[in-house]
């Protein structure tokens, strides 16, 4: 098992007039690096990518320090939990540059949950989706790696083959999901 690390330029408009990195800015951040996880390498890996549909049904964050703009790139790592029939979480772990030394500015999980745009509805993963969620499950592991050459969008460690889900075939009956899946259906008169 292994953690999802991408490396994210800061740029100018990041900053607020404190000369730091806006709270807000941090989770547009945290979004870039998603997208990094769950289009570019999902794809890349055969899962998909969710192009047809992948929503944040909640986020929280916890900001720890101040990302000081120095030109510099920040690092995120990613790692994945709680795979439901319709949902997921994504684990960030945001640092104030492309090291795993420097320090870390914010911690911060999302719930995920496939949609179809179509259907206009919550729809369930995929084997091929699982699969890809279990390679970064449950944090770092033994065989974690280092951020790839410049150049290269992001890295994860190889894994060993992704085990039984024993929650692989339940129905997601967790508070987030169902008022995820709520608040997704058009409201208004019928």
């Amino acid at each position: 098992m292994s953690r999802f690390h991408v490396e994210i330029p800061l740029r100018w408009a990041d900053l607020d007039a404190y000369r730091h990195v806006n709270h807000a800015r941090t989770v547009t951040l945290l979004e870039e690096a998603r997208v990094e996880l769950v289009f570019h390498r999902a794809a890349d890996d055969g899962a998909g990518d969710w192009s047809d549909g992948l929503l944040v049904a909640s986020l929280q964050v916890d900001y720890k320090v101040q990302i000081p703009y120095q030109g510099q790139s920040v690092r995120v790592s990613m790692w994945t939990d709680q795979v439901r029939a319709a949902s997921f979480l994504i684990h960030y772990e945001l640092r104030t540059g492309p090291a795993e030394s420097d320090p870390v500015a914010a911690t911060a999980r999302t719930q995920m949950v496939p949609y179809d745009l179509g259907a206009g509805r919550p729809r369930r993963l995929t084997d091929a989706e699982r699969l890809f969620l279990a390679r970064w499950a449950d944090g770092p592991g033994p065989e974690e790696t280092e951020p790839s050459a410049p150049g290269d969008r992001a890295t994860g460690g190889s894994a060993a083959e992704p085990g039984t889900d024993s929650a692989a075939g339940s129905v997601d009956r967790s508070m987030g999901a169902r008022r995820a899946a709520a608040a997704l259906r058009p409201h208004g008169p019928e």
